[in-house]
């Protein structure tokens, strides 16, 4: 049985990606956002990395051990706060942690990142960025964290550059979305006229209309009222086609063939698919027919969360982690 089976046997594909995907944003402003403020107030300092797609955010122990985190859609890098004050706050445990700010998302300008009439990809050149910034910076086989997009992005990461990674957890992301949205047997090339309507409905979608549509995904995405404001201003401060391409790119990447290039050791933690017929064998399902070409995956279901399980469960979060940087 395939995922678009499973899934149009329960709430149907397009229900289905609307569980799985955090709405892409609204319109950029200048700079760097409020977010680069409250970074600076946690004492981070931006590395020495001249791209046009990404710039790096790097905290803790200089001399420690390099872990890289990568946020999703529309998401900053404040989203990894509490998980860099937990790695940070280890006793005997030295961390460096490097934190990836795709531009155009959260504030920062689009730069190489930025889109015309027609959309470019987002995910595949942050991943070819940060690829260079391992190598470039010297960084030894680092820890790469993903969450939703950045789970694609590490996927790549591992697939395309093995030697660069020395281990990959992937937070809530299955590697090939497209599943989601058509029947049995979907490809990249067959989903694709689909994602090209939704980039289209998304690209050119009044900003206040888009911004409720977005408020009300992210908003159904994280459990615990409290941490929804920050994911909201981020999705304000984010550019509508920058966020529109990457929400295409997703759907049209399929990166199932590509799993058998991993060699680092590596997680999936997710969570039950947000809804109540999507039970938790049904998405424990999904993810085991999604990671079948990854030999050795582990797989980790976190429960009582939504998407964002850092902001959920940031407990078990943090103690899956640690066991897996451990091993």
């Amino acid at each position: 049985m395939t995922i678009a089976s499973i899934l149009n046997r329960t709430v149907g594909a397009a229900a289905a990606a609307a569980l799985l995907c955090v709405a892409p944003a609204a319109l950029a402003q200048d700079g760097y956002g409020a977010h680069a403020e409250a970074g600076h107030a946690h004492g981070h300092q931006h590395a020495d990395f001249q791209s046009d797609r990404i710039h790096v955010r790097v905290d803790g122990d200089m001399d420690g051990r390099d872990i890289i985190l990568i946020p999703g859609l529309s998401s900053s890098p404040e989203v990894w706060q509490g998980t860099v004050d937990h790695l940070t706050a280890q006793d005997g445990v030295g961390w460096r942690v490097h934190r990836i700010h795709v531009q155009g998302f959260a504030g920062a300008p689009a730069e190489g990142n930025a889109q015309g009439a027609t959309p470019s990809p987002v995910a595949a050149p942050v991943a070819e960025e940060i690829a260079r910034y391992i190598r470039e910076k010297g960084l030894t086989k680092p820890v790469v964290v993903g969450h939703s997009m950045g789970g694609t992005i590490g996927m790549m990461l591992a697939a395309r550059h093995p030697d660069a990674v020395g281990k990959l957890m992937v937070v809530d992301m299955i590697p090939f979305m497209g599943a989601m949205f058509a029947a049995p047997g979907a490809s990249a090339e067959s989903v694709t006229p689909v994602a090209d309507q939704i980039w289209a409905a998304q690209a050119n979608s009044p900003r206040e209309a888009y911004v409720a549509q977005a408020t009300t995904s992210i908003n159904g995405m994280i459990n615990t009222e409290s941490r929804r404001a920050e994911a909201l201003e981020d999705m304000r401060e984010s550019d509508q086609k920058v966020s529109a391409a990457a929400f295409r790119e997703l759907i049209t990447t399929d990166l199932r063939p590509e799993l058998s290039k991993i060699t680092a050791p590596t997680e999936v933690v997710y969570v039950k698919f947000n809804d109540p017929r999507m039970t938790p064998q049904i998405t424990d399902s999904i993810y085991r027919m999604s990671f079948a070409n990854l030999k050795d995956v582990q797989l980790k279901r976190i429960d009582d969360s939504a998407h964002f399980i850092m902001f959920d469960q940031p407990q078990a979060f943090y103690a899956d982690l640690d066991a897996f940087v451990a091993k």
